[in-house]
């Protein structure tokens, strides 16, 4: 599916080479099989993006998904946070790249969206639509909290949402997210790695050794925008054109 790799470019860090590529970008969306509506939202993001300064539209991108959690691209992040189990499930998302084929590099991490989606353009436009189900809460989280900070980003997954014929409540999302404070904040930030303090005797030895990493604790983080676990995140389909991931 040529238009999950037009996402993927779009979604990813802005480079020139995207840059130069409007035209067969524009292509590929107006040969896709989104429907009307869809085609001229997002036509009119990449002309709107293109038509910005890359350096400024980088700074940008910065400050909206590289600042915080709560945008983070990064599929594991919103199910497993920082728990062992992201771990497996990245091992095992590496296994099914290789088994169809694809290596990525060292630097990437495999859960991250635009090399998920470079990777479901090449799995057949049925495979790809139940992958993309199956994640459709965690891309419709990112959609809701998008359009929360009123960012153009959102008509992305807008379209991958689309793509996957997700019957998700948005709804039900944008009242659970409602109440959430932005995490991109200066103070934010600071409280998100705050050190805790540091103790000495018999109560230093109360504490485990996780706590000595400057992970931020229950209490620094209740008030931030936080991972959301799925209960239903395992419950996939089955296909047999491609493998699944234990803990998709």
């Amino acid at each position: 599916m040529d238009i999950l790799s037009v996402v993927s470019g779009l979604l990813d860090y802005p480079r020139e080479e995207v840059f130069s590529s409007k035209v067969e970008i524009l292509q590929i969306i107006d040969e896709s099989g989104l429907d009307t509506e869809l085609k001229v939202k997002l036509t009119g993001f990449v002309d709107t993006l293109f038509a910005r300064d890359l350096m400024d539209l980088q700074s940008e991108y910065d400050g909206l998904f590289e600042r915080g959690r709560s945008l983070g691209l990064w599929l594991f992040e919103h199910v497993h946070g920082e728990s062992r189990d992201r771990g497996q499930a990245m091992v095992d998302l590496v296994s099914v790249y290789r088994e169809a084929g694809l290596e990525i590099s060292q630097h990437e991490l495999p859960d991250y969206i635009p090399l998920f989606l470079e990777f479901l353009s090449t799995q057949g436009k049925d495979n790809a639509e139940k992958w993309l189900l199956d994640v459709d809460h965690v891309l419709g989280l990112l959609m809701c909290r998008l359009e929360k900070r009123q960012s153009d980003y959102v008509v992305l997954f807008e379209v991958l949402l689309s793509l996957a014929g997700s019957e998700l409540s948005l709804d039900e999302i944008r009242k659970q997210i409602a109440e959430e404070k932005r995490d991109d904040t200066t103070q934010a930030i600071d409280k998100e790695w705050e050190e805790e303090e540091v103790t000495f005797g018999a109560e230093s030895l109360e504490k485990s050794c996780d706590s000595a990493t400057r992970r931020p604790s229950e209490k620094q983080r209740r008030d931030l925008d936080v991972p959301v676990n799925w209960v239903d995140f395992n419950a996939s389909p089955t296909t047999d054109a491609t493998p699944r991931v234990e803990g998709m």
